[in-house]
């Protein structure tokens, strides 16, 4: 599917959960669509787990 379908359907879905559940259901449908998009990228390879938990090492430091 291509980027700019995947964001219209994103943008109309928090749209409507905006005008007919409030502004609490729009930072649900925000938030799942995150962890939805974020668990789409480990299943595809684009993501480690440890992307998320590696600290810096001493090498790059900044300042």
């Amino acid at each position: 599917m291509n980027m700019a379908v995947v964001g219209l359907v994103a943008g109309m879905t928090l749209g409507f959960a905006g005008y007919f559940g409030g502004f609490g259901a729009f930072l649900l449908v925000a938030a799942l669509g995150a962890v939805g998009f974020v668990t789409g990228r480990f299943l595809e390879g684009d993501l480690e787990p440890g992307d998320f938990f590696r600290g810096r090492e001493r090498g790059e430091r900044r300042r």
